[in-house]
């Protein structure tokens, strides 16, 4: 199963910055006994493992090296391989940079590396074989792709950014098997390449007869790419609900490698549910 990481952002809301924005230290853990900082992405990486990834990319863009310094060829059991998104062209862009790296009956494990979200197990609600979205709890939907669903779960509507959003559920990670991420490919192709974001062509996608799911099993959400929000995540910086990472996972980026010998601190804000 792959992991898809886009890391090609330029970052410009929280910049400037002297690194990549997905190497933000947000939270530790401990190094032989030493408090160490962490990258957010790490908590995406993380949590694609728990789900099942045994293989990650990392799409960067030029001149971000930094993250494959930091990262190198592996992480815990799972390669890490990177592809280059030369400019700036959104998320469906980035995204489809790895498509020929899947093969069909291959599922893939998407999400954003600037943001942590709880449960760490998500990706485990996520069924195997079909499009489904992380779905999480937010006050203010309008800042983000709200996700309307049916009775049954199904999506109807992906509404991005809207000011009068119909849903305060909002997706944060999502799983698709590769038939569907070619699927999906060839419809952005034939769009002309100008969906930007996922939700404009899934949208597409359900009009033509494709079918997605929405699971709300997400109960924290964080976006740490925006100052606002960094604040707020450590404000609300704490070790309460998020499980200690495997002991076998290694990055490159720090010296030699190393253990993670204790529990990442976590950022959560919780929302009440409907």
């Amino acid at each position: 199963m792959w992991g898809i990481i886009p890391a090609a952002g330029r970052g410009s809301r929280i910049q400037p910055l002297a690194f990549s924005k997905e190497l933000l230290p947000v939270g530790s853990r401990l190094d032989a006994g030493v408090e160490r900082p962490c990258a957010v992405s790490e908590y995406l990486a993380e949590r694609m493992l728990a789900g099942g990834a045994n293989k990650l990319c990392f799409v960067i863009a030029p001149g971000k090296s930094d993250i494959l310094e930091y990262y190198g060829a592996e992480y815990g059991a799972a390669a890490v391989v990177y592809t280059v998104q030369p400019h700036p062209a959104g998320l469906c862009d980035a995204i489809f940079r790895v498509s020929p790296l899947v093969r069909e009956d291959e599922d893939v494990l998407v999400g954003l590396p600037d943001t942590v979200w709880l449960p760490r197990e998500g990706f485990s609600a996520l069924p195997a074989g079909t499009l489904s979205f992380l779905l999480f709890p937010v006050d203010r939907p309008e800042f983000f792709d709200a996700v309307v669903t049916d009775a049954s779960g199904r999506v109807t509507q992906i509404q991005v950014k809207q000011q009068d959003a119909a849903s305060h559920w909002i997706w944060g990670a999502f799983r698709m098997p590769g038939r569907v991420l070619h699927v999906l490919e060839r419809l952005w192709i034939a769009r002309g390449r100008a969906d930007e974001y996922v939700g404009t062509l899934v949208n597409a996608y359900l009009a033509l007869g494709g079918e997605a799911l929405g699971i709300p099993a997400g109960t924290a959400y964080v976006d740490v790419g925006t100052f606002n929000g960094y604040r707020a995540a450590l404000r609300l910086l704490g070790a309460d609900g998020d499980a200690p990472p495997p002991e076998s996972l290694r990055v490159a980026g720090w010296p030699g490698g190393h253990r993670a010998d204790g529990p990442h601190q976590t950022l959560s804000i919780r929302t009440d549910r409907p």
